[in-house]
């Protein structure tokens, strides 16, 4: 099935609630999207609900990917609200629901990220992941390219430090 993808969908209840359950469920299933598992809703409401008002507020925009009716792929395309970065974006909370692994909805939503991109007036990309996982060769295939890393930077454990990865797709290079 392939997804549908709505920019700025209305936030309603909800929506919300769907987003938050898929942000629980990508994290209980080992996905590096600001938690570590185990996680509840409760736990991740309040930094979803930060990140709803960052886009219904602005600068930030949501890109959902619907697979029916059911949200299953998301990222926040966020502003770097510094003018002299104005002509880049960061990809953030990049998720694919765990039930839907493998059917390429992660590059789809990844590729319609960066086709709505120069729209926003942005020519290039940035995304971080938490080292370890094997996320830079998924993100190598796209066309991204490491720009940097902070080794250690990111505890997710007593004894379990892991780099932050910096990505970066130029969408001339890229052909977005």
């Amino acid at each position: 099935m392939d997804l549908r993808f709505i920019l700025d969908p209305e936030l309603t209840p909800a929506l919300r609630e769907q987003l938050v359950d898929l942000w629980v469920a990508v994290t209980n299933a080992g996905g590096a999207v600001g938690f570590v598992a185990p996680v509840s809703a409760a736990e991740v409401r309040p930094v979803a609900e930060r990140t709803f008002t960052d886009v219904t507020d602005g600068p930030d925009r949501l890109l959902v990917g619907y697979a029916g009716d059911r949200p299953v792929a998301v990222l926040v395309l966020a502003d770097n609200r510094f003018r002299l970065k104005s002509h880049w974006g960061t990809l953030k909370r990049v998720m694919v629901h765990p039930n839907t692994q493998g059917r390429g909805y992660g590059r789809d939503l990844m590729r319609e990220a960066a086709r709505r991109a120069p729209d926003l007036g942005w020519s290039a990309l940035h995304v971080t992941v938490r080292g370890g996982q094997g996320l830079e060769a998924f993100y190598r295939r796209l066309g991204y390219r490491e720009v940097g890393r902070l080794p250690a930077a990111l505890r997710i454990g007593p004894g379990d430090d892991r780099d932050e990865v910096f990505l970066w797709l130029d969408l001339a290079d890229a052909g977005a």
